[in-house]
This record gives structure tokens, C-alpha cells and sequence, in this order.
């Protein structure tokens, strides 16, 4: 699992986050929400563990490791991924080699990049002149070759048309084991509850994830601190109806 204790955290001197408790166990997705600046995605980069965010107080672990201080790919080979709201192009770099560094093992990348109807962009470099939803569903072929037990998703819906929407929330709910199951033609229906290992932190801004994406758990950031935690759904349609400020007053 993954646990956060008393977590400070500062970038160029700021403090960004304080007093972080987060505890997430196997098969559970937790949803993230917050205003502009709450430090949403600083802590999804720290947890990812970008350098320039600085733990000043606290302790992150993972699997029982201390990861407070260890260096990304060291993360990334406990298990730890991440798909980007804004990753860059790399230039000279194909998509196709990309989504191989990122696989543990051999993978049937053609498949896969159908699976997400991307095959014609295996061959270009990685996010040039991709659209929002291109890119979207580049990082999620590349998540899905690495195939991380923790998955840190900062808004997978932004820039993202309806129609790719529904594909990409299909596909993090495939990969977070958050599929229904599903009856075959001709046979009766058999509820057969495979066991979910997989973990994810979702932000989210629109909501739309969740009607893809069943979430165990909601919390808000705001302030830099998590101000409230409870059912996504309900937290989600307080801060439509009463706006953030007035929702976490309301939950203190």
C-alpha cells in the first residue's frame, strides 16, 4: 500500500503541501479534487519523486520501503506510474521505443495501441503535433506497458473530447481492475470477483472519471492541506452545488 504521514512539502522555498496524511491499500482508487494551486499535482509529483519538490517533514512508503527520498527510476521500479497532464514532445524519440523503456517485459505493443485506436502514432515522436486526447491516450499506452501496481493520474479528462472520454475512462478502469464483469452470449451470468491489487490517485477537476471509474474514496486538497475526505460522489456534488470553499467549511 501506500502510506503518507505528516507530509510537508516545498518547491523554491514555498511550501506547498503540510500535514499530508494519505493511506491508500491494494485494489482501492482514491479521487483527488481541489482548486487551481491547491497542490494537486505537487503531490502526485512528489509521490513520483521530481527532486525539485523538496520533503521538508514527513515520510512517504510504499510496499513496506521508505520512499521518501529515493530517486524516481527507483520508484518506478517498486511499481510507481504516472500519466501527465501536460507531458512533453520528444523529439527523435518514437512513440513505439517509448512504450518499450516502459515495459517490463516484452509487450504486444501493436495491440495494445489498437486497443486504444493509436496505431497510426506508434511511429511518430513521442507527442509531436499530438492532439489533447492523442496525447492522453499516448501516456496511457505507456502506463499500460509498464503496468505499475500505484497509478497517479493528474487530469486524465483535460483536453479530451467526449468521444475519447469514454475510451480513455474505459481503459483506466481496465487497468485499475475497475471493470464490471461481463456475461458471454449464450451462458449464464457468473459473478466471478477477481482479486483488485492494483492502487490509483486520480485528480480531477470535471467529474467525468467518474462515471467510468468506480472511486473508493474522495478527498479535497485545498490549501495545501487535505481539508476533508469522504464518499467521491457526495464531495463532488457539494463542491458543484456550494463551491470549494463553502463545501470544505461544511465538512470541517
Amino acid at each position: 500500500m501506500l502510506v503518507i504521514e505528516d507530509l510537508q512539502v516545498e518547491l523554491a522555498g514555498k511550501t506547498l503541501l503540510k500535514d499530508i496524511d494519505l493511506e491508500i491499500r491494494p485494489g482501492e482508487t482514491h479521487i483527488l479534487f481541489g482548486p487551481n494551486g491547491s497542490g494537486k499535482t505537487s503531490l502526485l509529483m512528489t509521490i513520483m519523486g521530481y527532486p525539485q519538490y523538496i520533503v521538508k517533514k514527513g515520510k512517504i512508503t510504499f510496499k513496506g520501503v521508505d520512499i521518501t527520498h529515493a530517486p524516481i527510476n527507483e520508484r518506478a521500479a517498486l511499481g510507481i506510474g504516472m500519466s501527465y497532464q501536460r507531458p512533453p514532445t520528444i523529439n527523435g524519440l518514437k512513440t513505439r521505443q517509448m512504450v518499450d523503456i516502459c515495459a517490463k517485459t516484452k509487450v504486444d505493443t501493436e495491440g495494445m495501441a489498437r486497443s486504444l485506436n493509436f496505431g497510426d502514432f506508434l511511429d511518430r515522436d513521442v507527442n509531436a503535433g499530438f492532439s489533447g486526447g492523442e496525447i492522453k491516450r499516448s501516456e496511457l499506452l505507456q502506463l499500460k506497458a509498464q503496468d505499475p501496481d500505484l497509478m497517479l493520474f493528474d487530469e486524465p479528462e483535460s483536453g479530451v473530447d467526449i468521444e475519447n472520454m469514454a475510451l480513455i475512462g474505459t481503459t483506466i478502469a481496465q487497468i485499475l481492475q475497475k471493470n464490471p464483469p461481463r456475461a458471454e452470449k449464450g451462458k449464464p451470468f457468473v459473478q466471478q470477483q477477481k482479486e483488485r491489487t492494483k492502487m490509483g490517485l486520480i485528480i480531477t477537476h470535471t467529474g467525468y472519471i467518474l462515471d467510468y471509474v468506480p472511486a473508493d474514496k474522495g478527498q479535497v486538497l485545498y490549501g495545501g492541506v487535505i481539508a476533508c475526505a469522504g464518499n467521491p460522489r457526495e464531495i463532488f456534488q457539494c463542491i458543484g452545488q456550494m463551491g470549494y470553499e463553502e463545501c470544505v467549511k461544511c465538512t470541517i
